[in-house]
């Protein structure tokens, strides 16, 4: 699926899943009165979204060609010089999947402790800490157990990444940076709304690596890099060729969350999530805040705990649609998204023909 986000009415039929074409968000989806194959999470979304969709939106009159910028959240209307034919929303009539309908796949499946890991692809012991790990350890890592588990099940987890040590001094770091007010609520991708709350209750900022203060961190990232690079080329089908900043995250608690979503729903070139987690004796039970992934086709979800000097990463794409549950205790967690070369290229080469909304 590299390269996903297409968009729901271009192929002809109903999609399994749906999704607001704008955001990703999947939750209280309405659908395109006029195509009855895309879906939005509001009027508003619709709206800034209608310059794209009306290029592949087609209802049963073939005679509305009007843009209907003024009139896209009344019902259609008396068209006597062929006057636009606006593109009302309506509730689905598919019930979107829920949680009630579906089991958890086994953790097993994609958890493995670093040492483990390394032990089981041949070396025995843990990663060297802690100055790091030895460039041999982390190929075999990639290898042997990263990719593979990617390939297999879309999400690959990594315990005890960095040890103690590391972690402590990146949580130390990230409380500090928290502490100076840096931190702003964080916003949608696609554009900046009024309604972000609703959507998302974290608090974020984006840091390099090499600002004073951020050692620590810096050195995660390189880590993170270390791996993705070893991998090379056996992630999928991507050329991984960049990434973002890292996104500091912070969930004040207070039943703070994130709804179910897709991290890159239009295709603007990201492909792999990768989350690190900083939280010491994190009781799901008690502080909620598990990141529930629903893997594209599967009537599983996966839960992941945001433990400490935990690596997550997953497929950025419509595969795996997830959600932040509500979080009852302060929650940190540093998320670097991974480009594929290819995707990302013509993501920017539409931005820059004026379809600023895919990128």
């Amino acid at each position: 699926m590299a390269g996903g986000g297409g968009r729901g009415c271009e192929g002809g039929g109903h999609s399994d899943h749906q999704y607001c074409e704008l955001c990703g968000k999947m939750e209280n989806l309405l659908r395109c009165g006029r195509c009855r194959s895309s879906f939005y999470c509001s009027k508003e979304h619709q709206r800034q979204d209608w310059k794209k969709h009306k290029q592949v939106c087609k209802g049963a009159d073939t005679h509305a060609t009007v843009e209907p910028t003024a009139t896209i959240n009344q019902g259609p209307r008396d068209r006597a010089g062929g006057a636009a034919l606006s593109c009302p929303l309506s509730t689905p009539r598919e019930v979107i999947v829920g949680g009630a309908t579906l089991s958890a796949i086994n953790e097993e499946d994609y958890t493995q402790k670093s040492g483990e890991a390394c032990a089981a692809s041949g070396r025995a012991g843990g990663l060297e800490r802690p100055n790091g790990h030895s460039a041999p350890l982390l190929q075999k890592l990639a290898l042997e157990y990263i990719v593979p588990c990617m390939n297999k099940h879309g999400i690959c987890v990594l315990d005890d990444f960095l040890g103690q040590e590391f972690g402590d001094s990146i949580a130390g770091e990230v409380k500090a940076l928290h502490s100076t007010g840096r931190f702003t609520d964080g916003q949608l991708v696609s554009q900046k709304s009024s309604d972000s709350k609703d959507i998302r209750g974290d608090q974020i900022t984006w840091v390099e690596g090499k600002e004073v203060g951020c050692k620590a961190i810096g050195h995660l990232m390189n880590s993170m890099d270390d791996l993705i690079r070893h991998c090379g080329s056996k992630l999928g089908n991507f050329r991984i060729n960049g990434r973002t900043k890292a996104m500091v995250a912070c969930y004040p608690g207070k039943g703070t969350g994130y709804v179910r979503h897709v991290d890159n729903p239009n295709a603007d070139g990201r492909c792999v999530t990768c989350i690190y987690y900083l939280n010491k004796n994190w009781d799901a039970k008690a502080n909620g805040g598990v990141l529930r992934i629903f893997p594209e086709g599967k009537s599983q979800f996966a839960d992941i705990e945001p433990k400490f000097d935990r690596l997550l990463f997953f497929w950025s794409d419509r595969r795996n649609p997830h959600e932040v549950q509500p979080a009852f205790g302060t929650r940190y967690a540093i998320t670097v998204w991974y480009f594929d070369g290819d995707e990302r290229a013509r993501a920017k080469q539409k931005y820059q023909t004026g379809d600023k909304s895919e990128d």
